[in-house]
């Protein structure tokens, strides 16, 4: 028998596991890869082993870490998370057979990534929904009965080597070779996405489902309808019945097939769901975010509003960071969500395509002004240190916006001793609550950049100090209210606020962007895109200054007799640097450090000034605590801290996430496939979500090079964002 002959399993977890099991049982030759040494080494010592209930039964398998492997690989079953994919396919795709291949026995939609990597003919789909968990290295518990589909990709026919994989794997139990993969995995997807709910909270999950039938239906029924718009044909399995949790499917139907799946769910060992375990117990990422991304960028492309799917993945984003905080509340409320008592969005209708290209055409015939009010907007220096230049830079604006816009209903204009001065201008329209549309008119650049550096176009990028951020952002957001005027649309009423100090902190202003985007329905900033995408999320970013205070004396004469704020900095450095969490999203950087006055005397100060980045209110709690527990390790120095968080963190909550839903719904008439991001920069947004108030952050320019010379912005792009801003604003003037 050839090193191809055997079965290699990728991923020795609860799926892999349990496959490689039954087939080593069976008598195959299987070689378990896993990068989890402790798992490795416990079923080198003692076997693989299944438990059910009380009964534990082993059987041996070659077992090995990848770096342990570099075998030709044959017959690949992998088993691997689904963000794990890509690291996955770097160690197969050199050691892969020619004639090899490797199906995909994981949860998602994982097979197109895979071939694209090692080709469509090396590529095998599958669908697989195995109850079982790794319970301790080596041992994985047995859930109970599942389904195991196998199948070529796009619904080819049944293939020999899919037959041949099919019979070895009924050595585990009831696996069956089928041409509509596809559509048992799409069906699994809005299953899926109910056990996903019920991670939530603690406990099992028949009960919740039971006990939370709306959110429960919503949330399948969401996923089905892309399902739908991609003409896939949906698979019933096990205990799950998909057409019941279709929109139009009647309650009665609905109800009475949540009854056999509650049932049949008590009758698995397993009561909680793989995704509780990762957040409850083992303490990681969970891998659902990687599951739907396919779901909602299709989502986003056919207009299928998904709010409650957003919800509950927003929130598991949020227990990653604090599992603590696990409640049945948090179904309540979707509940209300999914009934639509308590959507805030996802019932807003975009435009129809009709409006859309009209705003589109209107826009796309103003191009050339556009771009004149963009050249004449970044003549206006404003450099965030230049009060006098910021004041120019205001005045100009005012009357730009007089002749683009009319007189507003109220402006006002805040001074500040020590920044750029804050304008806040009101304009009437529909609704008792208006929508907030936030910028700054600051940038980096120093006063006579314009000199060496003038704005410049060349054919659609054009360049210049501010041209991305965010001086691009305020023209689209200006034209995007004219085209609504031009073409007789109702605007919802608007309330403009710019401010003069956004690049050195938003320190001067902070308090006023509180106070109006409280007043507010919902938050538009006009900071740049990232790569044409829309910002959910943006870091929190702390700016602490660590001092240590020491005894100076003479470094050669006496140098028993100092303590060094140096040494003792230096200390404190390595404590700080541990408190990094990638994993988590959060950074730790010890940018300037300071110390000592010469190299002949024992330091008696040091600094170290931190920037802390952190994506979540838990890790922002954590590193804060840490920071005030510092202590010296010489007890003749003293430890001190100042500084604080400069901006709070900006969470994709469930608001937010509809916000997007709907500007990506807005976006699919206009011809765009809108992407959201999260990114690690902050912006005032940042003060508005932790307002309570949803944001959509990032619907500037398009372009890159902020704050750098390579700073530009697409011409195109400025027509397409003022397009999308203003169809956003049409829906919310129609909600």
């Amino acid at each position: 028998m050839s090193s191809t002959d055997i079965y290699t399993v990728v991923g020795g977890g609860a799926i892999g596991g349990t496959l490689a099991f039954s087939l080593a049982r069976a008598g195959h030759r299987v070689r378990l890869v896993d990068t989890d040494a402790a798992h490795v080494a416990a079923v080198r010592a003692h076997g693989l082993t299944v438990a059910r209930g009380e009964h534990r039964e082993s059987v041996r398998v070659e077992a090995v870490t990848p770096e342990e492997c570099d075998a030709t690989l044959g017959r690949v079953l992998l088993a691997v998370k689904a963000q794990a994919t890509g690291a996955a396919l770097d160690w197969i795709e050199p050691r892969l057979a020619p004639d090899g291949w490797v199906v995909s026995l994981q949860n998602g939609f994982n097979e197109e990534p895979i071939a694209q990597r090692i080709g469509a003919g090396r590529t095998v789909a599958a669908f697989v929904n195995i109850f079982a968990d790794v319970v301790e290295p080596g041992v994985i518990m047995d859930g109970g009965a599942g389904a195991l589909v196998i199948g070529e990709r796009r619904g080819a026919p049944v293939s020999d080597r899919v037959r041949s994989l099919v019979d070895d794997l009924r050595s585990w139990g009831p696996a069956v070779a089928d041409d509509n993969v596809e559509g048992y995995l799409w069906a699994k997807a809005g299953f899926g996405a109910m056990l996903a709910a019920t991670a939530l909270a603690d406990a099992p999950m028949a009960e919740l489902i039971d006990r939370h039938p709306a959110t429960m239906a919503a949330v399948a029924a969401e996923v089905f309808s892309v399902a739908d718009a991609l003409g896939v044909t949906l698979e019933a399995f096990d205990a799950f019945e998909p057409h019941a949790f279709l929109r139009d499917a009647s309650e009665e139907t609905r109800r009475a097939a949540t009854a056999r799946l509650t049932a049949w769910l008590r009758t698995q060992a397993k009561d909680r769901s793989g995704i509780w375990r990762d957040l409850a117990v083992r303490r990681r990422p969970v891998e659902v975010t990687t599951h739907y991304a396919e779901v909602f960028a299709e989502a986003g492309r056919h207009g299928v509003a998904t709010p409650v799917l957003r919800a509950v993945i927003a929130q598991l984003r949020e227990l990653e960071g604090d599992p603590g905080l696990m409640t049945e509340a948090r179904l309540d409320a979707l509940d209300g969500l999914a009934a639509g008592g308590r959507s805030t969005f996802g019932d807003v209708a975009a435009p129809g395509a009709e409006q859309a290209a009209a705003v589109r055409d209107w826009l796309a015939a103003h191009r050339e002004e556009m771009v004149a009010d963009l050249a004449e907007y970044t003549s206006q220096e404003s450099a965030s240190d230049d009060l006098e230049a910021l004041d120019a830079c205001l005045t100009w604006v005012r009357h730009w916006l007089d002749g683009a816009l009319g007189a507003p209903a109220d402006e006002e204009i805040r001074p500040r001793a020590e920044a750029g001065d804050l304008m806040v201008r009101r304009y009437p329209g529909t609704g008792a609550r208006p929508v907030l549309l936030l910028g700054h008119y600051d940038t980096v650049w120093p006063t006579g950049t314009l000199a060496h550096w003038p704005f410049r176009r060349d054919g659609d990028r054009i360049t210049g100090p501010g041209v991305f951020d965010m001086k691009a952002g305020l023209v689209q957001a200006v034209w995007a209210l004219k085209a609504l005027d031009a073409l007789g649309l109702a605007r919802p009423a608007c309330t403009l606020l710019l401010n003069g100090d956004e690049e050195t902190g938003s320190l001067a202003s902070s308090d006023a962007i509180v106070a109006e985007a409280r007043e507010s329905r919902a938050a538009l900033v006009f900071e740049a895109a990232a790569d044409g995408a829309v910002k959910t999320a943006r870091k929190g970013v702390g700016l602490f200054t660590v001092t240590v205070t020491g005894q100076e004396a003479h470094a050669g004469l006496d140098p028993e007799a100092g303590a060094s704020a140096t040494e003792e900095l230096a200390h404190q450095i390595l404590r700080l640097a541990a408190l990094r969490d990638p994993a988590a999203g959060t950074s730790l950087n010890t940018g300037v450090i300071e110390g000592g006055t010469r190299s002949n005397v024992t330091a008696g100060r040091a600094t170290a000034r931190l920037d802390v980045r952190v994506a979540t209110a838990a890790e922002q709690e954590r590193i804060g605590a840490a920071l005030a527990a510092l202590r010296p390790v010489d007890p003749r120095t003293a430890v001190e801290v100042s500084g604080g968080w400069n901006r709070p963190v900006f969470e994709r909550t469930a608001p937010v996430a509809e916000l997007a839903d709907l500007a990506r719904r807005c976006a699919a008439p206009l011809g765009l496939d809108l992407r959201e991001a999260a990114v690690g920069g902050a912006s005032d947004g940042n003060f508005v979500v932790a307002a309570g108030v949803p944001v959509l952050d990032g619907v500037g320019a398009v372009g890159s090079g902020a704050h750098a010379r390579s700073e530009n912005t697409s011409v195109n792009g400025m027509v397409e964002r003022a397009a999308l801003t203003a169809t956003v604003l049409a829906a919310l003037a129609g909600s």
